[in-house]
Parts: structure tokens; C-alpha cells; sequence
């Protein structure tokens, strides 16, 4: 069956439509703890991708191998995105020194003349690429604003996560991984845009 891919302008309208929900429903209920990590013999390797930051600078997902990584599909007139924003600094405060790192990839179809002020204005200490469409296809089609995964030291999917669920669920998940020991051969797979798995040695 044909999975018809909604466009990014359609996405955006229901993002603005599920922030008004989000923040209504926030004045009455918490945040939701979705902790939930899936056990290493079902982890899948994390589509490989190759995006600029706002210097220009290639960024590949594969060059953060060996670190626990979140990454945060997001864009600029996302409510819920801005309440997550600043609980992803604290993060890349806290964990940094510990091979953790926050990569955003923002959504936004005006580009960096809509991201780069933003980034600027709230200060945000952690990368962020431009997103595209052949980057959501990679991810199984991020229809949803904030999708945010969290991915294991040997680059696999540990978590995902779409929509707003509560600070705790990333923080307990980011330090469980963090604990983890090693586990597996020297060397791991990742998945190229290609859909290729190519062997990353382990440093």
C-alpha cells in the first residue's frame, strides 16, 4: 500500500494546531514520561546523513559514533520545539564531557533567514543543520514536529519520540545509555543515504 507523503506547509498547519492543544492541555495534566528504551538486540543502525550547519560546515550523523547522541527534528514555529529547547541546552551543559551531544535538525522551509536568528536569540549551545526532504524520508517520514531520537553509543536508535513528552523521559534515557557498558564487536553499522551499511571502526 502507498503511503502518501504529507507536504511540509501541511505539517506545519498541524504543528500549530497540536501546540494550541499542547499548551491547553498542559494548564490541566503533566507532561507525559514516555521513558521507554528498546533492549540492544532490537536496536536498529541510524540512517547516515550529510547536512550543512549554519557556517556552511558538513555535518554527518556517523562522525558522532562512539557518543550518545540526541537528535531533535524541530523547526522554528513549533510550540512544543520551544518548550523542549531549552531542557536540550541543559543537556549539552550537563552531559557534554560525557560523549553526549544535541543535534538539531530544523524543518523550516524559509532556512537559515528563519533559523539563524533564532538560534541566535535563544542562545542555543548545541548544532543545528537544515533539514530537507530526502533526510526526513531517511527517518521513515517525519510527519511530526518535534520527532526526537535518541541514539546509542555504537549508533543504533535506542528511543523515539514524537511530540512532547516530559524532560525526565530524555534525562533518565540519556543516562541510562551514558552507564551502559560497551557491549558488541570493534566494529558497527550505519546506514548511508544510499541505504548501504558501511562498517565504522570503533576509535
Amino acid at each position: 500500500m502507498q503511503v502518501r507523503k504529507l507536504p511540509v506547509s501541511l505539517i506545519r498547519r498541524w504543528a500549530l494546531f497540536a501546540a494550541a492543544v499542547a499548551i491547553l492541555a498542559s494548564c490541566e495534566a503533566p507532561i507525559p514520561d514516555n521513558f521507554h528504551l528498546k533492549a540492544v538486540n532490537e536496536r536498529k543502525p541510524t540512517p547516515d546523513f550529510n547536512l550543512k550547519d549554519a557556517t556552511g560546515a558538513n555535518v554527518k550523523l556517523s562522525d558522532y559514533r562512539g557518543k550518545v547522541v540526541l537528535l531533535n527534528f524541530w523547526a522554528t514555529w513549533c510550540g512544543p520545539c520551544k518548550v523542549e529547547i531549552p531542557w536540550f541546552m541543559d543537556f549539552e551543559r550537563t552531559y557534554k564531557d560525557r560523549n553526549f551531544a544535541v543535534l538539531g535538525v530544523s524543518m523550516d522551509e524559509d532556512g537559515w533567514d528563519a533559523v539563524k536568528p533564532y538560534v541566535e536569540e535563544k542562545k542555543m549551545n548545541y548544532r543545528v543543520v537544515l533539514g530537507n526532504d530526502q533526510v526526513s524520508t531517511l527517518f521513515g517520514n517525519v510527519d511530526s514536529l518535534p520527532t526526537t531520537i535518541v541514539i546509542d553509543r555504537e549508533g543504533r536508535i535506542a528511543s523515539m519520540h514524537v511530540g512532547l513528552v516530559a524532560k525526565a523521559t530524555y534525562q533518565k534515557e540519556i543516562e541510562k545509555l551514558l552507564e551502559a557498558p560497551k557491549d558488541g564487536p570493534k566494529t558497527g553499522a550505519v546506514r548511508d543515504s544510499g541505504g548501504e551499511f558501511a562498517l565504522l571502526r570503533s576509535h
